[in-house]
């Protein structure tokens, strides 16, 4: 059987199949790297050769960042600075720009929601506030794999841009044919003019640090692999970073009247993604289960990226049957998926139990991809159980707040001898003297 049919009380055989090394088990379970050699002399393990990138980009800035690509990504361009062209509209189909600008409103207007507001109270004497404001510079990197990302160059733009964010570098690794002309369009449809063109942890390191030709940014998002992820754990602190996404995710609740071809799609739609993704189904049907696991097994047969699929399925895939939605609740909010699908007759049987999730998508028609694509909410999602206390990427990602406080005389003397009693008790005589001092103006 292509995954195991698990009962609910089964509990630590379906935690196991979602068990997956964290970032830093991952790091140390690949072997050291003979790519390494060229540049610096020797084998590195992946932790390692991130810190030594950094440090190579950090002591010799644009040049190194070259050297750098050059052995890890074959970049032979002499400037790190991409302008797209509108050359690019040529190369790209009318379909293509009427659907990316379909997908770029609705993100815009979704996130629009978003915006939190300023405030201020005052009182006699004190005035109080909560002051927003943009980061300056954003740096957001698209990976560059086997297609053009243009979903995630937008997903995370476009929070920036609703965000007032003045500066947006991308960062996003370029082919010898140069960019994707679909990245380029969408790059001008947003207004976007810089584009760092090459990837890995030499490019995260560039946007964190700066470099002559790539000024420093406040904060950097946008998923990538392994190496751009560790690079991403290292200079927070230095620069303010999204999150540490892990292999993606989806969790299917269904009932018996959900259909199982839908089912097995969906599952299917995340567990190509990579050989560590998980896909688990949730049923309080066990025929469900059963038809769903022969689906997934005769539509496996023709996706390109079968290879993928089937290892995502053989080691993190699974059907579990419960005896009710209110316990495939539990189930789900203990697994606090990236991608959580509810597709039951009575939606309100079990969405008042869900707590824990990255998106939530309701009814036989809200297939994980169109999230990926077109309806709006962000595509960029906590992973890894990480939804029990984290949220997806959003116009927050790229704003900040300040508290402003404001006294005059009468609100001194209103609240001044507490502070002072205060500063007393923890000891902290200058800041008591602080306080009081004021009694003499």
């Amino acid at each position: 059987m292509l995954i195991p049919i698990l009962s609910v009380e089964n509990k630590e055989d379906y935690l196991n199949r979602l068990k997956r090394p964290d970032l830093g088990e991952l790091a140390d379970s690949l072997p050291s790297s003979s790519v390494t050699i060229p540049l610096f002399g020797r084998a590195m393990k992946p932790e390692e050769t991130v810190r030594a990138i950094i440090k190579k980009v950090k002591d010799e800035k644009d040049q190194g960042v070259k050297e750098i690509a050059k052995v890890l990504d074959n970049f032979t361009g002499e400037s790190l600075i991409y302008r797209p062209s509108e050359k690019a509209y040529k190369k790209v189909s009318c379909e293509f720009i009427s659907a990316l600008r379909t997908s770029i409103a609705r993100i815009k207007s979704f996130h629009q929601k978003q915006l939190p507001q300023s405030f201020f109270t005052e009182e006699e004497g004190i005035t109080l506030g909560w002051r927003i404001r943009p980061v300056k510079r954003a740096g957001l990197y698209v990976p560059g794999g086997t297609a053009p990302l243009v979903s995630s160059l937008l997903m995370t733009a476009i929070p920036a841009l609703v965000a007032g964010v003045s500066e947006i570098i991308v960062a996003t690794p370029t082919k010898e044919a140069g960019l994707a002309p679909e990245i380029e369009v969408a790059a001008l449809e947003l207004g976007i003019n810089h584009i760092l063109p090459v990837g890995g942890a030499q490019a995260i390191a560039a946007l964190a640090y700066g470099t002559e030709s790539t000024p420093k940014v406040d904060v950097i998002a946008g998923p990538g692999n392994l190496f751009v992820t560790l690079a991403k754990k290292e200079v927070y602190g230095t620069v303010g970073i999204d999150m540490l996404a892990g292999p993606s995710e989806i969790l299917v609740i269904a009932d018996e009247k959900a259909d199982p071809k839908l089912l097995a799609a969906d599952l299917l739609s995340q567990a190509e993604h990579d050989k560590e993704a998980a896909a688990i189904l949730v049923t309080t049907s066990k025929e469900i289960a059963v038809n769903v696991v022969g689906e997934l097994e005769r539509q496996l047969e023709q996706l390109p990226r079968k290879e993928y699929a089937l290892a995502s399925l053989k080691n993190h895939g699974a059907a579990i049957v419960v005896p009710n939605l209110q316990t495939a609740a539990v189930i789900a909010n203990e697994i606090a998926p990236e991608h959580l699908e509810v597709q039951v007759a009575n939606i309100d049987e079990v969405l008042p139990y869900l707590e824990n999730a990255g998106a939530i998508f309701l009814g036989s028609f809200a297939s994980e991809p169109l999230g990926d694509y077109i309806l709006g909410p962000n595509h960029v999602l906590p992973t890894s159980g990480t939804a029990r206390f984290a949220s997806p990427l959003s116009v927050n990602t790229f704003i900040k707040a300040s508290s402003l406080l404001k006294v005059n005389k009468t609100g001194y003397e209103k609240v001044g001898p507490s502070a002072a009693i205060l500063a007393e008790v923890e000891g902290l005589r200058a800041h008591q003297e602080a306080v009081l001092r004021r009694q003499e103006l």
